[in-house]
């Protein structure tokens, strides 16, 4: 979808109704009586530093074709998934129900929490560490962020992260040109 600010972004059992749904069978239920209190903001392009192409909806749905570009090797045995991507146009892509656990954090901890699969979602930005996101991804990861937490009212704003805070030295993204100050203070504040 296309970044419309007038619009109330609303989920319908745990599907945005903005976004193009991708069903990824990367994911599983949230332990029994888990809220949903995080959001990890993550980036993805595949091939690495390329935009635009199929290869990260392959991904997620376990059917990216090793022989199509070398790196593609080294991950395609890799069972994973995020609940939404924002692409470089803002268009939103989801791939689990964000009543569901996405399979994007990995072993993750911040503070005193651990295991961010179980209550967070995760949300990838196409892009990489090496170069800005689009005015277009931050009006819908704002949009995006603003709808979880009318539907989630447990999501916390210190919980609002970059996969490398739960992730350190492991992860780097959203990277250093991910710019926290565009996701919106109101966004955080709720």
């Amino acid at each position: 979808m296309t970044p419309n600010t007038d619009k109330c972004w609303r989920f319908i059992d745990g599907w945005l109704d903005a976004a193009e749904k991708l069903p990824s069978p990367n994911c599983g239920r949230r332990p029994p009586m888990q809220q949903v209190e995080s959001v990890i903001i993550h980036n993805i392009s595949l091939p690495p530093g390329e935009y635009g192409s199929t290869a990260i909806v392959d991904f997620f749905q376990n059917r990216l074709d090793p022989d199509a570009h070398p790196y593609f090797r080294e991950i395609a045995h890799l069972t994973v998934s995020a609940h939404f991507l924002i692409r470089r146009d803002g268009r939103v892509l989801q791939f689990v129900s964000t009543d569901d656990m996405a399979w994007h954090a990995g072993v993750s901890s911040y503070g005193e929490r651990t295991a961010f699969n179980h209550f967070s979602v995760g949300i990838e930005l196409e892009g990489c560490d090496h170069g800005p996101f689009t005015d277009e991804q931050y009006v819908n990861l704002n949009s995006l962020v603003l709808a979880l937490r009318r539907q989630y009212s447990a999501i916390q704003s210190d919980l609002i992260l970059g996969h490398s805070d739960i992730a350190p030295g492991r992860k780097t993204d959203p990277g250093p040109f991910f710019d926290w100050q565009r996701l919106q203070k109101a966004t955080i504040e709720g």
